[in-house]
């Protein structure tokens, strides 16, 4: 079955949001960059709720979407874990690096696309 950019983003969001991802963005760069159509950006408490989110947003994206990431950058440190989908971009953070890059303002001019878990949790 084929996906879109986007349904592949709310599925990598979805998955974040079981596994108590917070502040999670979703932005649209579609009109704003080449590089991507979408930058998925979420929070983690620690490094090991990162690690966690990392491998569940993996795993359920593979099994809704069929999609394995490009790459994986950041493992090692889990303080900023960037995986690369092509066209979908996840950023995991830990607040205190979030804070530090900034991206929701870097890519300020981008739209936000709402995202609603409690609707998505009761149809699921």
């Amino acid at each position: 079955m084929a996906y879109t950019s986007l349904e592949l983003a709310k599925v990598a969001a979805y998955a974040a949001d079981a596994k108590k991802a917070f502040d999670i963005e979703l932005l649209d760069l579609t009109s704003v960059s080449d590089v991507c159509d979408y930058f998925l950006i979420l929070s983690a408490s620690n490094s090991r709720q990162a690690d966690m989110l990392v491998d569940e947003i993996e795993e359920k994206v593979f099994k809704n979407c069929s999609v394995k990431p490009i790459s994986i950058e950041g493992r090692a440190g889990l303080t900023w874990v960037l995986m690369d989908y092509g066209s979908v971009v996840v950023h995991v953070f830990l607040p205190e690096t979030r804070d530090f890059y900034r991206l929701e303002r870097l890519w300020g001019e981008a739209p936000r696309i709402e995202l609603s878990f409690e609707t998505e949790a009761a149809e699921a």
